[in-house]
């Protein structure tokens, strides 16, 4: 007579079964999971969280991403800190203050359990640094082979006062066009690791929460017109959405837009342009000209904007383009970005 065993609890990999809604998915959820984002809202295991505001006047902000990042761990974070970042930081620079995450993760069958345990933890420590709490997720399995190990979609609820009011449609000519530091450290540091290139120095991805930076910047200025992190695409895409959205011309020059050693060498090393290559932790401003002085002096005191540099102007020439001025004095036209540059890096 045989029988079918109860499935054991502990296992180092992803079964299907921890997909099932089951027991192992229940326990997954029990030793994984719950720990590591400790809230009632979360704990109340509810098929939604019911969410209070802080206060009643103002707006929502909400936002969703993935992240596919190869290698999930890579120097200065992770997958987990990094969906983590990435959504924060798409409120922060809409002016809101980031409140609520969801997550939810796609594991592929024989994912080890101490990495997901390792990208929980990160995920979480996250949250905490940034003040937010992750209040409802979800958790699905697919067959071997069919999703790289894990892939992770956040989503993300933040207020917004009333008195803010940031678009990419409100750059103005004469606006300056501030960046909050060196440019392509995130793209170039997953490239480093999945192509093997060394550094005497390594180097590490930007990944950082923006949210304390962008509130900053509004302190300042409160006339700031638009802020955006350039994560796919880079600077180039990013300045081309606005260019495009605000009807109007923008203008760069290459002597001021700020490059670590390190990526500039490999950029060369591979021919990529810096400009498309991805940030995780930087942002960029636009600001009436009046006040671009005290808002880069702010951002420099600010430990995430200590490399703060003006990197160009909102022109009227050339409306929905973004043109460069070499450092020979050339101007060239900075397109959207064509094709994949640098896969999986977020």
């Amino acid at each position: 007579m045989t029988s079918c065993p109860l499935p054991r609890s502990r296992y180092e990999k992803i079964l299907l079964g921890h997909g099932s809604g089951g027991k192992l998915s229940a326990d997954l959820l029990q030793r994984i999971i719950l720990p590591a984002f400790e809230n009632p809202t979360l704990n109340g295991l509810e098929d939604q969280a019911i969410l209070k505001l802080p206060v009643s006047k103002g707006r929502l902000a909400f936002t969703t991403d993935s992240f596919v990042v190869k290698p999930i761990f890579f120097p200065g974070g992770d997958i987990g800190k990094l969906a983590v970042h990435g959504t924060i930081n798409d409120l922060a620079v809409g002016g809101a203050k980031p409140l609520f995450l969801s997550a939810a993760f796609i594991l592929e069958e024989g994912f080890a359990i101490d990495d997901l345990d390792r990208i929980v933890k990160s995920m979480s420590l996250a949250c905490k640094e940034a003040h937010v709490e992750l209040v409802t997720g979800d958790t699905k399995v697919v067959d071997r082979g069919k999703g790289d190990q894990i892939f992770i979609t956040t989503s993300g609820v933040g207020w917004v006062p009333e008195t803010c009011s940031l678009s990419i449609a409100n750059a103005q000519p004469g606006d300056h066009v501030l960046v909050s530091g060196t440019v392509g450290d995130h793209g170039i540091a997953i490239l480093s690791v999945r192509e093997g290139t060394l550094f005497e120095t390594p180097l590490q991805s930007d990944t950082a929460p923006l949210t304390s930076l962008a509130q900053l910047i509004l302190e300042v200025c409160p006339e700031t017109r638009c802020m955006r992190d350039p994560t796919r695409g880079g600077v180039a895409s990013t300045l081309n959405e606005l260019a495009i959205a605000s009807n109007v011309g923008v203008k760069i020059q290459e002597a001021a837009v700020p490059l670590k050693n390190e990526v500039k060498a490999a950029c060369e090393m591979l021919g990529l342009d810096p400009l498309y290559v991805a940030n995780e932790g930087k942002l960029i401003a636009v600001v009436p000209s009046r006040d671009s002085e005290k808002v880069l002096a702010a951002m420099r005191n600010s430990p995430l904007g200590a490399q703060s540099m003006k990197i160009g102007e909102i022109v009227e020439d050339h409306p929905k383009r973004v043109t460069i001025q070499s450092r020979m004095g050339a101007e060239r036209i900075v397109t959207l970005l064509t094709g994949e540059q640098l896969p999986r890096i977020c």
